[in-house]
């Protein structure tokens, strides 16, 4: 077979079997189950066996389109049926239950007990004492829950209203600035031009900037022998409002006068009911 023949089968293939796998769905290559990766194994074999004509291109396509539409066909199948599912995609396996561990479980899944402990460590948890719950997926990718006391703090537990907070905005790539982000923010050049002059960097010297939700501009720039302070607008917004609750509950110990007093102690209650609530949202 002639080799521009081989190239352009092989062009040609690359496409379709690309073409293929998005029919089939997006999937994360690190996360398939056993029947899908050989599905995707099995694709890429027939086209390659296709392209340097071990295999006739008729038929090559048409064992693509099977190996295409068989997974499909049993996707739909697996949700209707408990019974595909499960013979299809496998089923979790529990293997720390109420902070034991399975052995039997451990055993089926061809897992020791320093493979249990490495995929541990994977999530951060290095005291096995601290989980309660712990299932192997049929990706073979670990799940656990920890115990109630090893769980982090969260603001809910701490009845916190926080803020919702939205995507950072890139307002600066490569020393360029991105006109359209600063617009959707409310903003303009001039403002971003002051901020950098404020910190003592020029625009040609940042790599990247970043904006969040409450303003607060974010820089990297070129030269990493520079340092830069980040500003910090919730931090320092905090320490205004808690320095004027400080000198309202100064002026009401100071003054004599029982009518300004009473003004200033109860501004000054005010304020510090408003801190607590901003509290969540500003010291983060």
């Amino acid at each position: 077979m002639p080799i521009w023949i081989v190239i352009l089968r092989s062009i040609l293939l690359l496409f379709l079997v690309l073409f293929l796998v998005r029919i089939m769905g997006k999937r994360n290559p690190s996360r398939l189950i056993p029947f899908k990766f050989i599905i995707y194994v099995m694709i890429g074999v027939t086209a390659v066996f296709t392209a340097v004509g071990a295999l006739n291109l008729f038929l090559g396509v048409v064992v693509l389109a099977v190996f295409t539409l068989l997974p499909i066909g049993l996707e739909v199948l697996s949700v209707r049926s408990k019974f595909v599912h499960d013979v299809v995609n496998g089923r979790e396996t529990v293997l720390i239950k109420e902070g034991t561990i399975m052995e039997e479980n451990l055993n089926q899944v061809r897992l020791t007990g320093e493979d249990l402990l490495r995929e541990l460590r994977y999530k951060n948890v290095f005291n096995l004492n601290d989980v309660e719950f712990a299932v192997m997926e049929a990706t073979g990718d670990i799940n656990m829950v920890l115990k109630s006391d090893k769980k982090p703090i969260t603001p809910k537990d701490l009845e916190w209203k926080v803020s919702p907070q939205t995507e950072p905005q890139t307002v600066i790539l490569d020393g360029s600035v991105l006109n359209e982000p600063l617009t959707e923010m409310g903003l303009n050049r001039n403002w971003l031009e002051q901020q950098l002059e404020t910190m003592g960097i020029s625009l040609e010297n940042v790599f990247v900037g970043q904006m969040d939700t409450v303003g607060e501009l974010y820089v990297d720039l070129f030269d990493d022998t520079v340092s830069v302070s980040q500003p910090k607008v919730r931090e320092l917004l905090y320490a205004n409002l808690e320095k004027a609750q400080a000198e309202l509950s100064g002026y009401a110990l100071e003054t004599e006068d029982q009518e300004a007093k009473d003004v200033f102690s109860g501004d000054a209650q005010r304020l510090e009911g408003l801190l607590q609530k901003l509290r969540p949202q500003l010291l983060r």
